[in-house]
């Protein structure tokens, strides 16, 4: 099969990927095989294909939202999926019996395992997953709709949830990329005013078209105190500007994967019992929720295809914040 591998982290701008003729994967105990359809490209890849994260698998194909058709589930897998269209996400397996995975936080499994890192992902034709691991998808969201929602819409879908914004309440947003062009769709359709903060002026008119109450950039003073923030930019510096939006209580939750240093900044934008939370990976009990309230909404993903051969065209896109709504590659 076809896919673009990452030998050796390098930075986007020198093309780290290679299209390269490989051996189709074969599914192990559990698993599926999968012929891909689309796969999204996330922020993630990035950090990736750059070295940002530790690697403990070279050579890898990134790539951890992934649409496809179970096209072999060796016996021991669930044979119903034949055929079936579903799809993969970052989490990739758990261990399912240390603490964290028994009190539903499988998220935190220090066995964890991470599609596109662990193991190879979905910037290729075909890719392995445990068939527990994989989700259905509605039938109302063609293959590049779908792909966003499998990171991008559940990570923004949990960020929501540790922020609290899932009951309504005024909520910030600060950066408005592939994550946050789900969010505010699902916010807003639980009742949020939603207040946007990012730099591009794309990215603004696109808040203002999902429903954004006000849109400003950072460092702006919006017209009320928060309720809740969620950070999805990388950008140390918006948390202290977070904080000293949100209203006593309020909680900002940190949706990045990687962050900049968070600059220092006085005890009295946290004073008032603020909290600043991080969101680890997100469990297969987002991705079912979250999909099911793609479809009662139903969500509209933004979404601009390239073949597969352009993922390092696509990874630079994503690193100069050039992509309105969220980049997909396709086979």
């Amino acid at each position: 099969m076809l896919a673009m591998v990452l030998a050796t982290p390098r930075p986007a701008e020198e093309r780290p990927l290679e299209l390269r003729q490989v051996p189709q994967p074969v599914p192990g105990p559990g698993e599926v095989l999968l012929r891909v359809s689309a796969c999204g490209v996330c922020r993630t890849d990035l950090h990736t294909v750059e070295g940002d994260l530790t690697l403990p698998l070279l050579p890898l194909v990134p790539g951890h939202q992934v649409v496809g058709t179970v096209v072999d589930a060796p016996a021991d897998a669930d044979r119903a999926l034949l055929g079936r269209r579903v799809g993969v996400a970052w989490m990739a397996g758990a261990c399912g019996v240390c603490s964290f995975c028994r009190e539903g936080n499988e998220n935190l499994c220090p066995d964890a395992r991470f599609t596109g890192l662990h193991a190879w992902g979905g910037y290729a034709e075909q890719v392995t997953a445990r068939a527990d691991f994989t989700y259905p998808l509605p039938d109302a969201f063609p293959d590049d709709q779908a792909a966003p929602l499998l990171c991008a819409g559940v990570i923004g879908y949990r960020a929501l949830r540790l922020a609290g914004a899932l009951t309504g309440g005024r909520l910030g947003i600060f950066g408005f990329g592939a994550s946050a062009h789900v969010a505010i769709q699902v916010a807003t359709h639980l009742g949020a005013e939603v207040y946007v903060y990012t730099r591009a002026r794309r990215h603004r008119a696109h808040a203002e078209e999902l429903g954004a109450r006000w849109v400003g950039a950072p460092g702006d003073t919006a017209p009320a105190l928060l309720d809740r923030a969620v950070i999805f930019s990388p950008a140390g510096e918006h948390v202290p500007a977070a904080l000293a939006a949100l209203r006593p209580g309020g909680t900002a939750v940190c949706a990045s994967v990687t962050m900049s240093d968070i600059p220092r900044f006085p005890y009295g934008l946290l004073y008032g019992e603020r909290r600043v939370s991080s969101v680890a990976n997100a469990t297969r009990r987002d991705a079912l929720e979250l999909l099911a309230l793609a479809e009662r909404i139903p969500l509209r993903t933004s979404v601009e295809s390239l073949p597969l051969a352009d993922a390092n065209e696509a990874l630079l896109l994503v690193k100069r914040s050039e992509v309105t709504g969220a980049l997909v590659l396709r086979p």
